[in-house]
């Protein structure tokens, strides 16, 4: 592959066909051509666990130990559900608002303790890094529940974080000498410790969910724990380092954002931003350049600790990976290369290790949802790459579902089964709804009609530089792509794309999204062979006032929104839908949002599913509001669908009280803190409906 010229904004540099160009084509008729394929309320299939990953993902359906078998013939083809609360108007205030007859609490806020180690947070930011380690992590994100004895007010929750705030982690802030570099290592590692994964236990109370704290199940992972490595990158030369000479093992997992969960219950995190994190102050690799390794600092200064004795060198100049010894194995040089992968984990089994999963592809992944499950064909996982220009992936596993393997105690060994073997496949959408699946193999076709063989000498090569291989194929720049989820009754693959500001080439006459800052929804059904599917825009977000060619919806402001972010569908059908918007035109307005659909009962007499227009818009509708400042993400529900569980991220001046929904008082500063909040409805009953 030969170098582009770099662009820090954009990482792809290829001259793939953007998805724009191909929009033009597509969405003037608005419909499908099908091809024998088509999005039909008809393509149906009911039972377990067809949700998204989370953070935009998790639904609960049935406990992960004890799944419900796949679809039957009599399977319903659209949801029963109906919406039954009143879209909420925007909000602009430091509280949660949250439709008529619910209410919101706090729950496991940034700080909680998890066991007896950790002292109680502290307002003024002094808790020390074994505090953290053994605390909440900060800046929530993705999140699932898993039931515990198959009870619906008993388990554990799984809760990513994302990234941190040094100002708020610190009393004063972070302490730098004069030439930049980090003095104080116990902040440091504090800053280390409020990344990665908690997981949970929380107990229905009295009606109220509450953290069981010293419960044994309560751990964390952070970036500095150890993880082992599986799949065609383990054991192999790209990962030796000085602290793994034989490739077999990484420190930490990072910028964990989207997540996911397997039909046999384990957790699945995401590693989105990481890049950042380490620094090549020498020449970038070409997987470096592609990925977007820094060659000027990393996010948080780790690699630039005062001194230079042997603590140092092997804690935190991990995170440098410019080569400085005679050999791999003398370094961090491959360091970055253990990061940048799907991370699976056992919430069930707290002395279990987690693992990360290289066959599933390696980028800035958001999310990882699971397809249709049918008994003796493969397991197929989706996830987005979350950058401008970036592409869709699918992974197919070579072995074929047993449903048995849904109520193994061994998880990590089916995960093993599933994960560690199978095709990757990065998407290519063509004109008239009509896309392809391009194989990201050695024998995988390149669009100047050669093979990945020509650029790539193994597998792990392929997968170590996996939107390098995706360039080389041909697959379709998208705006952003973050969090897929499934439709429990029509097996229908949705897609947020976020937004694009950077978008600047082609026109639209049906949806003219040059610098795209509103963001849309796509989806998709697979076709009759693995590298077929048919695909359709389901809704375009935009302000309310937006002209004709941008609020092709017919959005009001009753469900007006910006940047589609997290995305998940529980098992009743319900679509929720949630936003980290940067557009002015609808943060002027409100607040990052959930809202809900029902997208398997918009048919038309035939069958076919239905977008969102200015006719049906009213099915969509807002269901709360962050407090300002936030992002709204995460996504989990108890069992029975009495407790809903989301995230507030970053906001600016909340929580005030453990009534998430209780406005901070005017002139009232508290230290912001990012927090799961719990909603019930007011009578007991379902949520939602």
């Amino acid at each position: 592959m030969s170098k582009a010229t770099f662009d820090p904004t954009r990482f792809n540099n290829s001259k793939n066909t953007p998805f724009n160009e191909v929009m033009d084509n597509h969405l003037s008729r608005r419909n499908f051509v099908k091809r024998g394929l088509g999005l039909s309320a008809m393509t149906a299939f009911g039972g377990f666990g067809l949700s998204a990953c989370g953070s935009d993902n998790d639904t609960v359906a049935d406990t992960p130990t004890t799944p419900t078998t796949p679809t039957t013939p009599t399977a319903p083809t659209k949801s029963s559900a109906v919406l039954g609360f009143e879209s909420i108007a925007g909000s602009k205030t430091d509280a949660v608002a949250v439709a008529a007859g619910y209410s919101a609490y706090v729950l496991a806020p940034w700080g909680t303790p998890l066991n007896s180690k950790a002292a109680a947070w502290k307002a003024d930011g002094s808790n020390t890094a074994i505090d953290q380690e053994n605390s909440v992590g900060m800046h929530h994100d993705g999140m699932h529940f898993f039931p515990l004895n198959d009870s619906a007010d008993d388990g554990l929750l799984c809760i990513n974080h994302e990234y941190i705030d040094q100002d708020a982690l610190h009393p004063t802030g972070p302490t730098f000498d004069t030439d930049g570099k980090r003095t104080v290592i116990d902040e440091i590692r504090k800053e280390i410790n409020a990344h990665g994964i908690s997981v949970v236990r929380i107990k229905l109370v009295s009606g109220i969910w509450k953290v069981v704290e010293n419960d044994s199940h309560n751990r964390r992972f952070t970036g500095a724990t150890v993880m082992d490595i599986a799949g065609p990158l383990a054991y192999s030369s790209y990962l030796e380092t000085r602290y793994s000479p034989d490739g077999s093992q990484a420190r930490g997992t990072l910028n964990n954002c989207g997540n996911g969960y397997t039909p046999w219950g384990t957790y699945l995190t995401c590693e989105e931003n990481w890049p950042g994190y380490f620094v090549n102050k020498g020449t970038l690799t070409q997987e470096q350049t592609r990925i977007g390794i820094s060659t000027s600092d990393t996010r948080y200064g780790w690699s630039h600790l005062a001194g230079d004795d042997d603590e140092r060198l092997d804690e935190f100049a991990r995170f440098d990976v410019t080569p400085t010894g005679s050999s791999a194995t003398n370094d961090y040089r491959n360091e970055a290369n253990g990061h940048g992968y799907i991370v699976e984990i056992d919430p069930y089994n707290p002395n279990s290790r987690a693992i990360k999963r290289t066959a599933l592809g390696r980028f800035r992944h958001e999310g990882c949802a699971f397809g249709k499950l049918e008994e003796g064909k493969p397991i197929t996982f989706y996830s987005g790459h979350d950058s401008r220009f970036e592409y869709l992936y699918k992974f197919v596993s070579d072995a074929a579902w047993d449903p048995a393997d849904a109520n193994s105690t061994n998880r990590l060994t089916v995960g093993d089964k599933y994960m560690n073997a199978g095709t990757l496949y990065a998407a290519k959408f063509t004109e008239d709804g009509v896309g392809e699946w391009l194989p990201l193999t050695l024998d995988g076709v390149t669009a100047d009609g050669s093979t990945l063989a020509s650029s790539f000498d193994s597998q792990a090569a392929i997968i170590l530089n996996t939107a390098g291989a995706a360039d080389l194929v041909g697959a379709t720049p998208m705006d952003r792509p973050e969090w897929t989820t499934v439709d429990p009754f029509t097996g229908t693959v949705y897609l947020t794309l976020t937004n694009n500001s950077k978008r600047t080439d082609g026109t639209n006459p049906a949806n003219p999204r040059l610098n795209n800052n509103f963001g849309h929804i796509i989806r998709w059904d697979e076709g009759d062979t693995v590298t077929e599917f048919s695909w359709d825009i389901f809704i375009f977000g935009s302000p309310a006032d937006g002209d004709a060619e941008t609020n092709l919806s017919g959005l009001t402001d009753l469900n007006q929104f910006a940047s589609p972010d997290g995305l998940a569908f529980d098992q009743r059908g319900i679509l929720w839908v949630q936003t980290d918007n940067g557009a002015s035109e609808v943060t002027e307005e409100t607040n990052d949002q959930m809202l809900a659909i029902v997208p398997s009962t918009m048919v038309d007499a035939d069958g076919n599913q239905q977008v969102v227009t200015a006719e049906n818009q009213t099915q969509l509708k807002r269901f709360f509001v962050g407090p300002n400042g936030c992002e709204v993400t995460g996504f989990a529900m108890s069992p029975d669908y009495t407790a809903m569980f989301a995230n507030i991220q970053h906001p600016g001046n909340w929580p005030y009280s453990d009534r998430a929904d209780e406005e901070t008082p005017a002139g009232t500063t508290v230290r912001p803190r990012a927090a799961t909040v719990m909603f019930i409805k007011d009578d007991g009953g379902e949520i939602g409906v």
